[in-house]
């Protein structure tokens, strides 16, 4: 709520009397409140999910937490559309609608959402095991560690076991902290969507500007109501299905887990795959405003289902207990990548403003290239690469977790054998 009041309240004071810019200070509240408005989004997402992934079963959790988060992918259109129709050309208004609109749902629901525990019944038999099951000779350090606490007294503090230790001992990871930042894993994942989500943020950042390209390319007298019109449509496209991605990618890593046991990081493949194809689409096929929707559905697709798979791979991989602070750690990742690859399309798109000889287009619109998709193509070059990059090391953790949970199983069963064997072994 103060951020966009905030901004609102500049943009209603404008520029000084005999002044071409802003203050300094301005320019610093100005930063503060987009700070603020991404520290909200991200609080509400978080606080979304954990507490949705806190009450739904391991067999329905990514299904259940797509639904949720949805509402985060459709809310530029729900947003764009009420603008659209109840206060066309009022800036001012739309950010005192966005103002109320973000606040009050996030006010609701800190008096009212809680997360449900499940019963015994739907725990996982791998998130506890019976007092008197026998441990066997070879457990790791995690156990030592735990009976020590029991005989110091804190027998319920969480103990930090990576993914491969706990899947040995048949227990729920718990990774956080310093051993999270020296997880190979972590940086993994990091890398991942790092590459993924910055793709995803460059493309949504700057796709009014490649709707401009291609309408100034394709019409011979610019007309601004039209251009705005084709930018509008893009920002429905990837809304809706970055609405309709978070759903279809939990609904299938659900179905992967429970019919096939195939883990949940299995699908950062077709995540990977989506925004692949959404860059070559982008890059080699879109030549024509009337087909930029297909990337930009096909983006909006990516961008919603890694936001939707993410969550759930960082819980499987590093437990509960600090689930919220991870994500937090894993969600800054677009920071790298993302800033990267919009530097790189904004200076692209400007080494050739004004490059096109066509007096027509460039007196009627004089700072749009005319160029068509060649004012920004080769910055889609580099996402295209890197998403391919992301495809492998997607495969590469795939591989990974199905060889430490081919290992954890391996080494249940060698327990069980060993227990089977020596049954009188403590009397």
């Amino acid at each position: 709520m103060y951020s966009y009041s905030g901004i609102k309240y500049i943009f209603d004071s404008g520029l000084p009397v005999d002044g071409t810019t802003i203050s300094t200070l301005t320019s610093c509240v100005l930063v503060l409140c987009g700070f603020m408005t991404g520290a909200g989004g991200n609080a509400g997402l978080t606080g979304a999910v954990n507490s949705t992934a806190k009450t739904f079963p391991d067999k329905a959790r990514a299904t259940a937490t797509g639904v949720v988060i949805s509402g985060f992918g459709l809310s530029a259109f729900l947003f764009s559309t009420i603008s659209r129709l109840e206060f066309a050309g009022n800036t001012s208004s739309f950010l005192r609608l966005l103002s109320l609109g973000t606040a009050i749902p996030m006010i609701v629901g800190f008096f009212f959402v809680r997360a449900i525990p499940l019963p015994p019944s739907e725990v996982p038999e791998e998130e506890g095991r019976s007092r008197d099951q026998p441990i066997s000779m070879d457990e790791q350090d995690g156990e030592h560690s735990a009976l020590l606490a029991a005989q110091e007294g804190v027998s319920d503090a969480p103990i930090q076991l990576s993914r491969r230790a706990a899947l040995n001992q048949g227990l729920p990871p718990n990774v956080y902290g310093r051993k999270l930042w020296t997880s190979s894993d972590f940086w993994l994942l990091f890398t991942i969507l790092s590459l993924l989500a910055g793709t995803g943020l460059m493309f949504i950042n700057n796709v009014g500007s490649m709707s401009q390209a291609l309408y100034t390319k394709s019409v011979e007298v610019y007309n601004p109501i039209d251009a705005a019109r084709w930018q509008a449509d893009q920002v429905s496209s990837i809304s809706l299905l970055n609405f309709s991605g978070r759903i279809f990618i939990g609904l299938v890593s659900d179905y992967a887990k429970n019919r096939f046991s195939f883990p949940r990081s299995y699908s950062l493949v077709l995540v990977s795959s989506f925004f692949f194809i959404s860059q070559v689409m982008a890059s080699l096929i879109v030549d024509d405003i009337k087909h930029l929707w297909m990337a930009s559905a096909m983006l909006g697709l990516a961008h919603g289902s890694v936001f939707s798979l993410f969550p759930n791979v960082c819980l499987e991989w590093f437990g509960m207990p600090h689930f919220s602070e991870n994500w937090g750690y894993l969600s800054a990742s677009p920071i790298v990548a993302g800033n990267i690859f919009s530097v790189v399309f904004g200076r692209n798109l400007d080494s050739h403003d004004l490059s096109s000889p066509d007096v027509a287009h460039s007196t009627v619109v004089s700072t749009t290239c005319t160029l068509g998709r060649g004012c920004y193509v080769d910055a889609l070059y580099l996402t295209t690469a890197g998403c391919f990059l992301a495809i492998i090391l997607s495969v590469w953790a795939g591989l990974r977790d199905r060889r430490k949970l081919a290992a954890g199983a391996a080494h249940q069963n060698r327990a069980s054998e060993v227990l089977w064997e020596n049954p009188g072994r403590d009397e």
